[in-house]
């Protein structure tokens, strides 16, 4: 087609001087090499040019009308409630019960409108701010929401003020009230988009489905649901332009911790009740959540005994620990991912120390025995190590893959629009070549209903598996002494867990080099597998050292003392022998003795009678 309209014109680029010219959609020239625009004057060939090389016609483009043309009038919540219902519609397409768009995520909508005082009341808050902008005064009701089934706006009491459809050719933005949700940002809890996936996140828990808030961000990193380059998808009667860009244009998946405190405000901003208990049989209680990272990480199903009584001995298994209350004064949303991670490394320090020593030596003892099927960590570690690194490696490859920009650019203002459009037709034309060179085919950037797998290794001795699997695999860490069980493992070795002031920042990057290598690695391993930090994996493993090593011990029996004990209690020559402390000051690690107090590692003795108990 550019051949077609370009046939009469043979004069050389000023830049580059090549002749190779194309049509924009502008109907300007371009430059196809160095992508210089001329002017708009162009020369086409007519008809007649077919009897004749001199009958060559030519005009001068006529120049657009500046004003955008704004087919449908649209608030900025209404922009914010397509995005949830297309967000909501990928969930129940994943599997996620319908009760989870019908009724929880409308209601939750619905009650943040009305205490936000957009909609559903009878004097909105972005009213007044348009009566500038009204031709005719006139009060409408709203119309029907594309969120909701019809039933559900039936005897809606709010109304609001909008303006006639002629709107002034002086807007800086497509939708009516983006300059004043700009500009109140900070003075009203107004929605973002990083609020919409605590939206989603809080209607999940709320209908107590086993999605976590990691497999909701891995789901919208893998586009299954909408949230990266949303403005594609929204109708074409709403327009997004100027200084809707800065509410709808998102550059980035927002972390962890953003979504996970956008959901604690967002919740007291709703003013929601206590949310339903967190039971044992709920998928997001740490039993069933243990088991799933246990698979997982290709650990013995002989450590869910464990792991059961490390979760008993801290009484994270209570209902009140667990379900979210957003009525209270300091509201607490349990992080059940994160928490269940945490356990089985609290429980693997528990069983094997985890100290650069105890586990190796350990293995050496247990690769000695004739019986096999016993767990080894320095087998289990070198099956795990090549699967992680190829699967990061996979997610590496996955992430460089993907066009993070848009194929419709955000236009932000019509000065820049030109200079936006080449911008776009350079890339384009970059991938085109890039594309040629490799022999590869642009991905579908489309959201896809695809069966997703909670679950990113595969073990066992199928195809596409990582490794061979450990979980039958059986533990050997206690022993028996006179009838009674005890670890093999008597030391339990833990930083200082005194809580630090919330105006303290976190100190995991101070301390990392002074931890061990092993548990550095255990950290990173399921900071991968939940898309965190391992700051965030070590904060809540010292939560759950703080609730199992500060626990009421039943008394011991007198019965149950050793004599022996107080034999060597009143021995002066002990005290006497001064040699003897500087053998307790090599003991503690030596980057310990180093650091900052936050630093300092402690080793406890563990009693057994505890441990085995039940």
């Amino acid at each position: 087609m550019d051949e077609y309209l370009t046939d009469g014109y043979s004069e050389p680029c000023a830049q580059c001087a090549a002749v190779d010219w194309g049509v924009s959609v502008e109907e300007q020239f371009f430059c196809k090499k160095c992508h210089n625009v001329i002017e708009r004057t162009i020369d086409m060939v007519g008809e007649c040019s077919l009897y004749s090389n001199h009958s060559k016609i030519s005009y001068i483009a006529r120049p657009k009308n500046t004003a955008m043309e704004f087919p449908q009038d649209w608030m900025v919540c209404e922009g914010f409630q397509f995005v949830l219902k297309q967000q909501a519609d990928a969930l129940v397409s994943l599997g996620v019960c319908l009760q989870f768009k019908t009724d929880v995520m409308w209601n939750f909508w619905k009650r943040y409108l009305q205490n936000t005082r957009q909609a559903f009341v009878n004097n909105p808050v972005s009213a007044a701010g348009f009566s500038a902008d009204l031709n005719s005064e006139s009060k409408s009701k709203p119309e029907s929401v594309a969120f909701c089934e019809e039933s559900f706006l039936i005897g809606a009491p709010s109304e609001a003020e909008k303006p006639a459809s002629g709107c002034s050719n002086k807007r800086r933005s497509g939708s009516l009230d983006a300059s004043l949700y700009v500009k109140g940002r900070k003075s009203r809890n107004v929605m973002t988009m990083p609020r919409t996936l605590a939206l989603c996140y809080l209607a999940l828990l709320w209908v107590r489905e086993a999605i976590t808030l990691a497999d909701l961000l891995r789901l919208v990193k893998e586009r299954c649901v909408p949230y990266l380059n949303i403005h594609e998808y929204i109708p074409k009667d709403m327009r997004i332009y100027g200084q809707d860009s800065k509410i709808f244009r998102v550059d980035s998946i927002p972390s962890y911790s953003t979504v996970h405190k956008e959901a604690v405000e967002l919740a007291k901003v709703i003013k929601l009740p206590a949310f339903p208990t967190v039971s044992q049989d709920c998928l997001l209680h740490p039993i069933p959540l243990t088991v799933r990272y246990l698979l997982e990480s290709n650990l013995p199903d002989g450590l869910l005994v464990w792991v059961h009584k490390v979760i008993d001995e801290a009484s994270m298994g209570d209902d009140s620990f667990l379900t979210f209350d957003p009525v209270k004064q300091k509201p607490a949303l349990v992080c059940y991912d994160i928490q269940a991670a945490a356990v089985i490394i609290v429980t693997m320090k528990l069983l094997f120390k985890l100290d650069d020593r105890v586990e190796w030596t350990s293995s050496w003892k247990a690769a000695s025995e004739k019986k096999k099927k016993v767990f080894n960590v320095e087998r289990w570690y070198k099956v795990m190590q090549p699967a992680f690194e190829r699967a990061r490696q996979k997610m590496e490859r996955e992430e460089a893959r993907q066009l993070w920009k848009s194929h419709e650019p955000f236009i932000t203002s019509l000065k820049d629009k030109s200079l936006v459009f080449k911008k776009r037709r350079v890339v384009n034309h970059l991938q085109h070549r890039f594309q040629k060179l490799t022999d590869s085919t642009p991905e579908q950037q489309c959201f896809t209903t695809t069966a997703f797998s909670s679950f990113q290794f595969h073990w066992g001795r199928d195809d596409g598996s990582y490794g061979r699997s450990l979980h039958q695999h059986r533990l050997n860490c206690t022993f028996k002494k006179k009838g009674v069980k005890r670890l093999t493992n008597r030391k339990f070795w833990h930083t200082v867990l005194s809580v630090c002031p919330p105006t303290c920042s976190d100190h995991f990057s101070e301390i990392e080099a002074s931890l061990p290598r092993m548990y550095v690695w255990l950290l990173d391993l399921f900071s991968f597998l939940l898309g965190v930090s391992q700051a965030q994996v070590h904060k809540e493993v010292l939560n759950i050292e703080r609730r199992f090593l500060k626990r009421k011990r039943p008394p011991v029996p007198k019965s149950t003392q050793r004599p022996s004990v107080t034999k060597k209690t009143p021995r002066p020559s002990a005290t006497k022998k001064t040699p003897r402390p500087s053998a307790t000051k090599k003991t503690p690690r030596p980057s310990a003795t180093k650091s900052t107090p936050h630093q300092s590692a402690t080793e406890r003795t563990l009693r057994p009678r505890k441990i085995t108990k039940a």
